[in-house]
């Protein structure tokens, strides 16, 4: 799911990336890293060149499947994908003009330069009935519902709204979103975050929070990253992903399912949380 390094709203592109169970990460020079679980081919991007931002699909950890996808965007604007592909998901050959993308559960979206969006896979909950958005600046992708931040601040969102996720009509002066299994997460140009959708493992409690400059939601979890390096975590922490309080000089975040990534200002990478297919083995990446 989607992180967002928010010195300002035009900026949406994702140096990390955390999916189910792996890791994805941008290296200076345009090739991409990965490491974790490849049971769908979702790590095979040793190939990839001139990336400039990247996402993964993520799935709830319940559903118990490393069926995954990995999303890259190239300097030229078009955009390629590998793994799981039974909804057509990676089918993304033909986009081009592409700004940002978001990868979520079974899709893929786009936004487009001129502030529309496109989306490729499962549309079964209307997660990618976005033809008609225009004016997008931003876009998060949750497990079964979509979120485009509008130029003026304001928030859309389609897809399943079983538990509030997509209450966002209301939401004003965002700089920048993220969207968890249940819940999406917005933070405000001061500083402050809010958060709508299902709280059962506290995940929406960030009320106290203030000086966040980017946000990140994993399945059960928020990630807040303060201006002064350090970083805010929230909900389910049962495999250890909330644990980053200890961090510091971070510059970017990334919530995967069950774990955590941040990235440090010296290009070096810090993990937590669940760690069985080597999704935080990320010590060595510079």
């Amino acid at each position: 799911m989607n992180n967002m390094k928010c010195n300002n709203m035009g900026d949406v592109r994702n140096t990390i990336a955390t999916g189910h169970r792996h890791t994805v990460g941008i290296k200076s020079d345009g090739t991409v890293m990965t490491v974790g679980d490849n049971k769908c081919g979702q790590c095979d991007v040793s190939s990839w060149s001139d990336i400039v931002s990247v996402d993964a699909g993520n799935v709830h950890m319940a559903t118990n499947t490393g069926n995954s996808h990995t999303v890259g965007l190239k300097a030229d604007g078009t955009v390629l994908a590998v793994g799981w592909n039974k909804h057509d998901q990676c089918d993304v050959d033909g986009w081009h003009d592409i700004i940002a993308i978001a990868a979520g559960w079974r899709r893929t979206v786009g936004l487009k330069q001129n502030g529309t969006v496109v989306a490729a896979g499962r549309n079964t909950e209307g997660q990618c009935e976005i033809s008609e958005w225009r004016g997008i600046v931003a876009i998060t992708a949750g497990d079964w519902h979509t979120v485009g931040l509008k130029s003026d601040g304001t928030v859309m969102a389609v897809g399943n709204n079983r538990y509030g996720q997509c209450n966002v009509g209301e939401w004003s002066d965002i700089i920048a979103v993220a969207a968890g299994y249940l819940h999406t997460v917005g933070l405000r140009s001061d500083g402050t975050v809010v958060v709508t959708g299902k709280n059962n493992e506290g995940q929406c409690n960030v009320s106290d929070w203030n000086g966040i400059v980017a946000i990140a939601a994993g399945s059960s979890h928020t990630i807040g990253l303060k201006a002064d390096g350090t970083v805010v975590a929230v909900g389910w922490n049962e495999y250890g992903q909330c644990n980053a309080s200890d961090w510091c000089d971070i510059v970017a975040v990334a919530a995967g399912c069950a774990h955590t990534v941040g990235l440090k200002s010296d290009g070096t990478f810090v993990a937590a949380g669940d760690n069985e297919y080597g999704q935080c083995d990320v010590n060595s990446w510079n």
